[in-house]
């Protein structure tokens, strides 16, 4: 059986250092992994480092420039736009600063792949709570917000939260990513809510998390704010797909 053709996005902002080792990390999980970089004109020069590991993987390590609107919201409409018209068959999110193991790429995959499911999600809470080098306001702070997503919007997953996702690229292709209007970490949500409408086969795998090596969390008053209202917004524009199953 010939391996599936994977595209690892993951959006960059400031992660130079992160990201030689990340692109390695992942490259290595076989020869049908490719990975493609959305960088956010990067005042670190990350921009220049993802050019020169396309220049030295051609055809493994594509990068797009954007010089819009910074946000992962943004970021992600413009980079999975794109994957979709890519030669894959799944498309993966996850971030640059380790936080999300390329360790766990296989198992994402074989989900969609063998398991027959439209997303897969790399969970921190499907055996417990799975996370390492978190303060405790942060750790509630987390589970209660995936509490307070499931409770109005009746999503099936226990970590709706997570931006470590692997999609079969159909399913992807079939989001109105350019009608999405959340940007920061609710953009994570509303992408899960309307793939739950649209009637994805939606399932997790357990991941450890670990929290960024280097640099600094883009969690913001702002993004917080966001992630309150953007439940609310999601089951007013669309109530009867509250609690639907795929």
């Amino acid at each position: 059986m010939t391996p599936p053709r994977v595209l690892v996005v993951t959006p960059t902002y400031n992660e130079r250092d992160n990201l030689p080792v990340l692109v390695r990390e992942v490259l290595a999980r076989g020869p049908e992994f490719s990975v493609l970089v959305v960088d956010d004109a990067s005042p670190d020069g990350t921009g220049a480092v993802a050019d020169a590991l396309a220049a030295e993987t051609p055809g493994r390590v594509h990068v797009l420039h954007r010089k819009g609107k910074r946000g992962l919201g943004r970021s992600y409409v413009d980079a999975l736009a794109l994957a979709v018209t890519m030669d894959v068959e799944v498309v993966c999110q996850m971030d640059a600063d380790f936080s999300h193991d390329p360790q766990y790429l296989p198992a994402l995959v074989r989900g969609v792949v063998e398991g027959g499911l439209d997303l897969v999600i790399g969970s921190r809470y499907l055996n417990g709570v799975s996370v390492v080098n978190w303060p405790l306001s942060r750790l509630i702070l987390s589970t209660v917000a995936n509490r307070y997503v499931r409770g109005i919007t009746g999503l099936p997953a226990r970590d709706c939260t997570s931006g470590y996702r692997c999609w079969r690229r159909e399913a992807l292709a079939r989001l109105p990513l350019q009608q999405f209007v959340s940007d920061g970490y609710a953009f994570l949500v509303e992408m899960l809510y309307e793939a739950m409408g649209l009637g994805c086969r939606i399932g997790e795998v357990p991941i450890i998390y670990v929290e960024r090596r280097e640099g600094q969390s883009k969690m913001s008053r702002g993004v917080i704010l966001e992630s309150v209202f953007v439940p609310w917004r999601l089951v007013a524009r669309h109530p009867s797909w509250r609690g639907r199953r795929g």
